[in-house]
């Protein structure tokens, strides 16, 4: 086996979940090899290194071995190498912290505590009113 489809090997390799999600990754112009946007019928090749585009984040993948069966996650590495920049894992956890570090108190949906102190707030039956109109 010389060549397999990219997305067959991206299916088969753990990247993506479905070999349809993949397939649409390619569409979109989320995977590319050497800069350039591929279909989903190109044909890689080992030693290609694969760029997929996961926003925030763009992974890069180097095909150590061909396959077009799916396979259990302890074989994964025999197939590819995480050739990441660590640059970009940096983005990722600064993106997860940023975003709940910026939330300002009252934009969005309440949490359950402002639900409850709202329902508290307006249940009338926790309330007594005694108005004595009569003695005034």
């Amino acid at each position: 086996m010389n060549e397999v489809r990219i997305d067959k090997w991206m299916w088969a390799t753990r990247i993506f979940k479905t070999r349809t999600i993949a397939a649409e990754a390619c569409k979109k112009n989320r995977i590319a090899i050497g800069g350039v946007n591929v279909k989903p019928s190109r044909m890689i090749k080992v030693g290609e290194v694969l760029q997929v585009r996961k926003p925030p984040v763009t992974y890069s993948f180097k095909v150590l071995a061909l396959t077009q069966n799916r396979m259990g996650a302890k074989l994964v590495p025999e197939y590819l190498e995480n050739v990441t920049p660590p640059e970009q894992y940096e983005l990722l956890e600064m993106n997860k912290i940023s975003g709940f570090v910026d939330r300002a108190r009252g934009l969005g949906r309440p949490t359950k505590k402002d639900r409850r102190d709202l329902d508290q707030f307006t249940d009338l039956d926790d309330f007594d009113f005694d108005f004595d109109f009569e003695g005034e």
